[in-house]
């Protein structure tokens, strides 16, 4: 089923070059504030079109409540926020129908569902439909700090590398040069977490993060802590030292989680986002009309790199967990003044 989370629950709609795409959250306490401008700075974080590497093509993305949202608050019904779709090309993708993108779902898609997909620009699959996802992160941003008795949570993600180099421009200027898509790294950290957020074994902070996270598209790796450095330390070099009784650590090779509950150090972690499937290169792929091989290149408007664009959507699923938990060890109220 396409939901997740328990008290803060969140459902992603839409296709790619359908009417709209949007999120539907079930759970947002009734009383919170939220206004049009509340959205605008992350949804333009998420926006291709502004930076190098980037698709060109372009949407307002406006958020509509349609839903759960009466005289600028939630009213504690499920919110729905859809962000229309205007700038679509659908014919870049009427014309390769039976030619299957390799590293893309479509071949899959349409196996599964008996060809009843929409295939145009990725569909369902789309990562257009990630502004849901930062619309959901918006709302959880903000639950975060709802409460007086929350610390000041802050969520912050940035790129680590492209390419494989810590020189962002670098790693990008090598894919312009061999006209080709690349890669990335992208690491999250959470300041400000209570402790014991958290629920063994199947709910542990790194189970429910790593689900998440995989919703994303283009994820294909994920790290907490030292993560898989840990495997080349001794137990004596990768343990932390507990300082006082706050929780503070020496260092912080967890990642601020033990035996998946939240230790009160800052939470560190960091996922691996493949190539762009959609490449210029000329590609090998079957023609299932035909049963032939034939030589593919994909048409129409792509990122270069998505990873440029992964940051602000990280930061929104980590937030989706994260206030799922702290609804459920009440840490957030259902009803806010």
């Amino acid at each position: 089923m396409n939901a997740f989370g328990r008290n803060f629950r969140v459902s992603i709609v839409g296709e790619s070059h359908g009417p709209a795409v949007g999120v539907i959250l079930d759970g947002v306490p009734a009383g919170l504030t939220l206004a049009l401008e509340d959205f605008l700075v992350d949804i333009e974080r998420r926006k291709g079109g502004t930076q190098k590497g980037t698709t060109p093509r372009k949407e307002d993305d406006l958020p509509i409540f349609q839903t759960g949202h009466f005289n600028g608050k939630a009213t504690g019904a499920p919110l729905t926020i859809l962000f229309e779709n205007k700038n679509t090309r659908s014919g870049d993708y009427e014309k390769q129908r039976a030619v299957p993108r390799p590293g893309h779902a479509d071949f899959v898609a349409h196996q599964k569902f008996g060809g009843f997909e929409d295939f145009r620009g990725g569909g369902h699959f789309s990562g257009r439909l990630t502004v849901g996802l930062v619309a959901a992160g918006v709302v959880a941003k903000k639950l975060l700090n709802a409460n007086s008795l929350n610390a000041d949570i802050k969520v912050k993600s940035t790129i680590l590398e492209i390419g494989g180099e810590a020189d962002l421009e670098k790693g990008l200027q090598k894919a312009i040069d061999a006209k080709d898509s690349i890669g990335g790294i992208v690491e999250c950290r959470v300041e400000g977490l209570p402790i014991g957020l958290g629920e063994p074994f199947f709910d542990s902070i790194e189970s429910l993060l790593a689900h998440a996270v995989f919703a994303i598209p283009a994820v294909r790796g994920i790290e907490f802590g030292t993560g898989f450095a840990a495997a080349r330390m001794f137990g004596v070099e990768h343990n932390d030292a507990i300082e006082n009784s706050t929780g503070k650590t020496t260092t912080n090779h967890a990642g601020g989680i033990v035996g998946g509950i939240s230790n009160g150090n800052e939470l560190v972690f960091r996922i691996a986002i493949k190539p762009t499937s959609s490449t210029p290169k000329e590609q090998t792929t079957l023609n299932w009309e035909s049963g032939e091989k034939e030589i593919f290149s994909v048409k129409g408007r792509h990122d270069l790199c998505i990873a440029l664009r992964v940051p602000v959507v990280l930061e929104a699923v980590t937030a989706m967990v994260l206030a799922d938990l702290m609804m459920q060890a009440g840490q957030i109220s259902r009803v806010l003044p």
